[in-house]
């Protein structure tokens, strides 16, 4: 399949950097009256938009849109919100670093790198070049956040995220 160019994406979607939204400029045949209509919706978390029957996360068609190339990179969305595709929110990351940037998952019950023992002690962990580090075992939960918090800040830098 041919990639998605810079002058295809302009000729169909207008894009708003200080919203992050796309708007049709040349819809679908099959849709003409999206002409001017927001463009894509919500699948897997992310904004997906279908340009010539391929679909397209809405973060990496800013990106191609303000910049002219694909990202080389992840595209990590600064704010923590998949759903915020401003231009100002957007930056390449590694993939750690994308992860690094990434929400707690739901569901559980510690603070992200931190797990909770079998004896009521916490122990705070942290992926660094795919290898699990164990930061030390504490008697609290505070504790073992403010380490991991501490290690997440020293490596990841602006990626680190608390929660």
């Amino acid at each position: 399949m041919k990639e998605l160019s810079v002058d295809r994406l302009k000729a169909v979607l207008r894009y708003e950097p200080e919203t992050g939204l796309f708007f049709w400029v040349n819809p679908p045949k099959n849709h003409p009256r999206l002409n001017e209509y927001v463009a894509g919706g919500i699948s897997t978390g992310y904004v997906m938009i279908k340009v010539d029957g391929q679909k397209y996360k809405a973060h990496r068609l800013a990106w191609l849109y303000m910049h002219g190339a694909w990202p080389e990179m992840d595209i990590d969305h600064a704010n923590g919100s998949p759903l915020d595709n401003r231009i100002a929110n957007l930056r390449l990351a590694t993939n750690p670093q994308n992860q690094a940037n990434r929400r707690r998952d739901h569901g559980k019950d510690t603070p992200k790198g931190v797990r909770r023992l079998p004896r009521g002690s916490y122990q705070a962990r942290i992926t660094i070049d795919h290898k699990q580090i164990c930061l030390g075992t504490f008697d609290t939960e505070d504790q073992a956040q403010a380490a991991y918090l501490a290690a997440s800040q020293d490596h990841y830098k602006d990626f680190a995220r608390a929660a």
